[in-house]
């Protein structure tokens, strides 16, 4: 079959706004949930009456249910046709909205938003992917992977706003019983997109199944993990498994796994039986090389969301409100690249564009760096993420055609499992790391400071280095005020260690983003084998290039 048609008989709805409006909406969706809950946790444990680290797990637990089963969604998206997949997908995904709107404690909000919502995304996300080449000729593609691209890291920048906003004026659960609105008006306008007729054929590979979800959740459990016990080093009142941190070996036996993965598929295609994931697609370079500029956009895209709210939020002290106003000119900068670039230059170069893309990561990134100092308001951080969101639209308006193009249309939903399968790898990474280094820093500076401090107390930086050795955590200065004035510290020694602690967040926040600098640096390095042409209507894609 082609590879750039809908399979005989279906009908095109190429270039259709409603068909672009649809799809762009459910990644809205899937994007939003994470982001909204993020302001909203102390409110919801309180509301549910269980504690925050119970509605963190709830979050990690929602992140590993759709990364596990996002290959598998593809391939049942294959079977049961990439329409009714999107369909169902969607229903699955309203119910569990309804069921976290009426959630009376922690084991229902699991049930809905954990379970339901997740398995829901895992079938949509995919099927998304596969639609767009279904409904779109490769011309257009760009420009409308672009906008769905556009619509997901908009969610992420939106969520805080949206969040703070229903918390404080209303509800949490409002937030979800809208999504269920969104649900029923996505329903609604699925009947103008054009399907791809399911593969009667195909059967779904159980043990590579097993496999995949085993491998991915693994790796992507142990990354969440990250921050908690250590990446190599288990930090203090952490497990420790062989001494070593429990991420490493969660991340080693999900490699394993995935090892194990492919050389169950590849047995498979060998004996000519059905599998997951075809091993021959991660042969072309082409596909290598967008899904790892996949994996270092989100982790980027990640770090920053991570950082600059931790550095509005906490070190300036503003609400959840303004915290997502601040954030506004990233999604402005992406939202104009990523539908600008293809609709101004739809024949421009996609390697020429994601290298222009990273780099102006890099300068919005390095710009925020130098700007970070104590007394600096929020202004700081506009025109950096201003140029970062720049950057993002550009990656997000070249990347998915790229993929997709790489390998036949009857592989988009394959395809699809494995670049959201990535995404939230390099989501999961990004922030992991980021906060890695950023109290790694934030502690190092810290203990230096107030050990060399001729205000503070040798038996106040004894007992701090004691206590902290685990990690300094990042506070306001209200918050630590409050607790050097339950401590009984004395009014001198607390005013050094407010500034020492002022100084260490700036120290580690500009540790954290100079490694998201760096790798954003990598990233342009790893870029090169991309196409350095827009694929055509006519052309069929070469594995070798």
């Amino acid at each position: 079959m082609s590879s750039d048609a809908p399979a005989s008989g279906v009908r095109t709805a190429t270039g259709s706004r409603t068909v672009l409006i649809t799809l762009a909406s459910g990644q809205f969706l899937m994007a939003l949930d994470s982001s909204v809950m993020n302001v909203s946790i102390a409110t919801v444990a309180a509301d549910l009456g269980t504690t925050v680290t119970g509605i963190q797990s709830a979050i990690t637990l929602y992140t590993l249910v759709m990364a596990s089963l996002m290959i598998t969604g593809g391939k049942l998206g294959q079977i049961l046709g990439r329409k009714r997949a999107f369909g169902i997908g969607c229903i699955i995904y309203g119910a569990g909205s309804l069921t976290t709107s009426l959630s009376p404690n922690l084991t229902v909000l699991m049930i809905g938003w954990s379970g339901l919502e997740g398995i829901g995304a895992a079938l949509i996300m995919p099927a998304i992917v596969a639609l767009v080449a279904s409904n779109f000729d490769k011309s257009q593609r760009p420009r409308a992977y672009g906008a769905v691209a556009a619509a997901a890291a908009i969610a992420v920048a939106l969520g805080p706003l949206i969040g703070g906003l229903f918390t404080t004026y209303l509800s949490w659960r409002w937030v979800f019983a809208g999504e269920v609105l969104i649900v029923l008006g996505i329903l609604a306008m699925t009947r103008r997109i054009a399907d791809v007729p399911a593969d009667r054929s195909a059967k779904l590979d159980l043990v590579g199944t097993a496999l995949s979800a085993a491998g991915l959740g693994l790796i992507v459990f142990g990354v969440l993990r990250a921050g908690s016990w250590g990446f190599v080093n288990p930090k203090q009142g952490a497990p420790s498994w062989l001494g070593l941190s429990p991420v490493v070996w969660l991340i080693l036996g999900g490699g394993a796994v995935l090892v194990g993965f492919m050389a169950w598929e590849r047995r498979r295609t060998n004996r000519g039986e059905a599998v997951l994931v075809d091993p021959a697609m991660f042969g072309n370079q082409r596909l290598r090389a967008g899904l790892t500029s996949f994996l270092f956009q989100y982790l980027l895209q990640a770090g920053l969301f991570f950082v600059v709210p931790l550095f509005l939020s906490v070190a300036l002290g503003l609400s959840a409100i303004d915290t997502g106003l601040r954030l506004l000119p990233l999604s402005l900068g992406l939202l104009a690249t990523a539908i600008g670039v293809p609709r101004l230059r739809p024949q421009a170069s996609p390697r020429r564009v994601v290298r222009v893309g990273f780099a102006m990561l890099f300068l919005g990134i390095v710009l925020l760096i130098a700007g970070l100092d104590i007394g600096v308001g929020a202004d700081v951080v506009t025109v950096p993420l201003l140029l970062a969101g720049l950057g993002i639209g550009a990656l997000a308006s070249q990347l998915g055609a790229v993929t997709v193009s790489s390998v036949p249309d009857e592989e988009s939903g394959e395809v699809g499992g494995l670049q959201n399968s990535i995404t939230f790898l390099g989501s999961s990474i990004g922030t992991a790391l980021a906060g890695a280094i950023l109290i790694s820093a934030l502690t190092t500076s810290f203990l230096t400071g107030i050990k060399n401090n001729p205000d503070v107390p040798a038996s106040v930086s004894s007992q701090a280095e004691v206590k902290l050795a685990g990690g300094v955590p990042f506070v306001s200065n209200d918050q630590l005020s409050q607790a050097l004035s339950d401590a009984k510290v004395d009014q001198t020694t607390a005013d050094a260690v407010i500034d020492e602690n002022e100084q260490a967040r700036l120290d580690g926040l500009r540790a954290s983003l100079a490694a998201l600098a760096l790798i954003s640096l990598l990233s342009l390095f790893l870029s090169a084998h991309l196409p350095t042409r827009q694929p055509t209507a006519d052309a069929q894609p070469d594995p070798k290039t």
